[in-house]
């Protein structure tokens, strides 16, 4: 059963890397914590590299201090490895498709948001460690029983949407530049990523962990 959990969480980050470059090629806005990231980057005068570690540092000791089981395998091949996978998904679609067409868009972001909820769904139900933005509203869920995490998730997503779109704008980023990163893609991640999740989790990864283990 743990090389089981374990070959979940590759796939799962994997997979997840991969939906983020068709997100990216789609061109419909950004996912919630990349929005966030956004307004932080407009806002605060460091290399986004550098905030990047410093945001997921944050969020680290966040999930270190109230419920550090979410820490594991998966989190550190998040942080290594998942910038990597997307740059190079993304470089390949775009040589594949330096023209992208809307239907070829709206295929892609289809496609990628799908994916993305999967693959959420493979490495947080093997439990072998999440990303660190991914712990909080497990942890809001789960350790504090703050509600059922389909709307939590909804509820953090929102407000990395909202939060970033304020600091956009705070930092000097124009009004009319912000569907670049808050775009169609966004909303639709945010008020349905988490309820697609607690989907696959009951009709496909919990059924497939279950039946591994008693395999």
């Amino acid at each position: 059963m743990k090389s089981r959990k374990i070959l979940m969480s590759i796939l799962g980050v994997l997979i997840c890397a991969v939906s983020v470059g068709f997100f990216k090629l789609a061109a419909f806005g950004v996912d919630p914590f990349q929005t966030l990231m956004a307004g932080f980057d407009q806002l605060i005068p460091i290399e986004f590299g550098t905030l990047y570690v410093i945001v997921n540092a944050v969020l680290l000791l966040f999930a270190l201090i109230f419920d550090k089981h979410y820490i594991g395998l998966a989190t550190f091949i998040n942080l290594f490895l998942l910038g990597y996978v997307v740059q190079f998904s993304y470089d390949t679609l775009l040589a594949i498709f330096p023209d992208a067409t809307m239907p070829i868009r709206i295929t892609c972001f289809v496609f990628g948001f799908v994916a993305l909820c999967f693959s959420s769904s493979l490495y947080m139900t093997a439990d072998l460690g999440v990303s660190t933005y991914d712990a909080i509203a497990l942890i809001m869920a789960n350790t504090w029983h703050m509600g059922k995490f389909k709307y939590i998730r909804i509820f953090t997503d929102v407000v990395c949407v909202t939060l970033g779109s304020v600091l956009f704008l705070l930092g000097g980023g124009k009004l009319a530049a912000l569907p670049a990163i808050v775009g169609v893609g966004t909303i639709v991640t945010a008020f349905f990523m988490g309820p697609l999740i607690d989907f696959f989790n009951r009709k496909f990864s919990i059924p497939f962990l279950e039946k591994t283990g008693r395999n």
